[in-house]
């Protein structure tokens, strides 16, 4: 089975932390050459250090706010003034504030938009060219197990990340042709800073302890647990790498069996 990326550049946003963390640091011990992108330059130059190097790859991160999608342009050109060529994309971001669909404001939906659509359309643009051009590309999602069934009290993202899914499944379609897949992976319940917003939100809600919410949540997922952010990571390295390459348009959930759905 083919895993090695030897030689390949992998662009992977939102990975100063959590599961953008920890696929970086799954796909450098592919030996892939890592390209950080995130806001948080303390949280990047920790995250540097953690990344494998051993295949003598050559690492490197660049600032970008998402909340903000003027910054990803703006990141893009800093990247291409590198002559630095990418061939893999791990598109991932924070999640809006919970709530309901129905309570939130137009700007909220508009925002979020931009942050996982926009952000998103502006990297494969900008990159499907050099993918093409080697007759290998990866453009790996990372949704929310609420593609397949939306999750109560996050109105908002439940729209958006439905969003995100259509958009992938089309240009799946545009790029297989070039040797370019596009993929979501949908994260479940996992062990992030994400979670305990989660927990917060929900122990709020229904005035419990936040520990209790955690063991009601833990207690619907059939393996009993909640995932590691280095499980998620496993199925998106697997999925940028050559023995993936009829994988293509797919939704992956990562959740432990929890999704109700096939």
């Amino acid at each position: 089975m083919e895993l090695q990326l030897k030689g390949k550049n992998a662009l992977v946003c939102g990975s100063s932390q959590g599961i953008g963390l920890a696929s970086a640091i799954e796909l450098s011990k592919l030996g892939a050459n890592i390209i950080l992108l995130a806001r948080n330059r303390e949280g990047l130059e920790r995250a540097l250090q953690k990344l494998d190097s051993s295949q003598g790859q050559d690492h490197c991160y660049f600032l970008a706010d998402f909340a903000d999608s003027s910054n990803v342009p703006a990141a893009i050109d800093q990247i291409k003034s590198r002559s630095l060529r990418v061939q893999i994309i791990v598109n991932n971001t924070g999640g809006p504030a919970g709530g309901k669909l129905i309570e939130a404001r137009a700007d909220e939906l508009d925002r979020t938009f931009r942050m996982h659509v926009i952000n998103n359309h502006y990297l494969a643009q900008a990159f499907w060219e050099d993918m093409k051009s080697e007759g290998f590309g990866r453009i790996v999602n990372i949704v929310s197990t609420s593609v397949k069934q939306p999750i109560p009290g996050l109105g908002v993202s439940n729209t958006i990340r439905w969003a995100v899914a259509s958009w992938a499944k089309t240009l799946a379609n545009e790029l297989g042709p070039f040797g370019i897949t596009v993929n979501n992976v949908l994260p479940g319940y996992t062990r992030t800073a994400r979670l305990d917003a989660v927990f917060s939100m929900r122990a709020k809600e229904q005035g419990k302890p936040g520990e209790e919410v955690a063991r009601h949540l833990a207690s619907t997922i059939p393996t009993g647990r909640f995932a590691e952010a280095s499980e998620v990571a496993a199925a998106v390295a697997f999925l940028c790498t050559p023995a993936a390459g009829s994988i293509n348009g797919i939704n992956l959930p990562v959740d432990g069996g929890s999704t109700g759905s096939l």
